[in-house]
């Protein structure tokens, strides 16, 4: 996964022909309408948001990321699951230039709508030229799109002060087309490299725990049976 943020697939470059999408949902968003109207920050005064609130609905926001263009799609559902994913997967690989391309890679987690070899097996079934990526378990956080639904929580859902599930939809569709207008793609640092020497570092802490465990080969009495003999 790391190599292929590099442009690198099993050592081997990718083409020009070969693109990178980073995939996830960002699952209950609700419409929160604020039972007083939210105050914006003055000169000497922070943001005001009443905690009392009505709820108005949430929705569950899946988004693919080009990460070498900087690009999102998105679809809005309900809720999260297999059809809504594929639904996503379905608008991005029917256009060009994915639907041309010589493959398609697509990081995803764990999660229940794309978890293992079966969630491969179905997305190769429907666009053979593309090719599913499983972050490790418990390391999501290498998930290129977290970062853009960590701007997204900032700059579009905070403060959580919405009439409706359509304001919210509205308020993600603007910020998505001004994003795909002017982002740049993530200058990801973490390489295949400081994977590696990470591994290893781990590797020798570990030998070294396993060393100071183990019995040091004293056969002194304790000091009670000492003084006993």
């Amino acid at each position: 996964m790391l190599g292929l943020y590099a442009r690198t697939f099993d050592g081997v470059p990718l083409g020009d022909d070969e693109y990178v999408i980073s995939s996830d949902e960002k699952t209950s968003i609700q419409a929160r309408c604020r039972c007083h109207p939210t105050l914006a920050p003055g000169v000497v005064r922070m943001m005001r948001v009443n905690h009392e609130y009505q709820r108005k609905g949430a929705l569950a926001y899946l988004a693919a990321y080009d990460v070498h263009q900087a690009r999102v799609f998105s679809h809005r559902n309900a809720k999260t699951g297999i059809l809504p994913f594929m639904t996503l997967v379905e608008q991005v690989m029917t256009q060009e230039p994915y639907a041309s391309a010589k493959r398609v890679f697509w990081v995803v987690d764990n999660g229940s709508s794309h978890r293992g070899q079966a969630a491969a097996d179905r997305l190769s079934r429907r666009f053979p030229n593309a090719v599913m990526v499983h972050t490790p378990i418990h390391a999501s956080w290498v998930n290129q799109v977290e970062i853009y639904f960590s701007i997204i929580q900032r700059k579009v859902l905070t403060p959580n002060d919405f009439t409706s599930l359509d304001q919210v939809e509205d308020r993600l569709t603007a910020f998505e087309q001004r994003y795909n207008a002017t982002a740049r793609p993530f200058r990801w640092r973490f390489t295949p490299a400081d994977l590696e020497d990470l591994m290893a570092r781990i590797e020798r802490h570990e030998q070294k725990e396993q060393n100071l465990q183990q019995p040091t080969g004293c056969d002194h009495q304790p000091a009670a049976h000492a003084l006993a003999a």
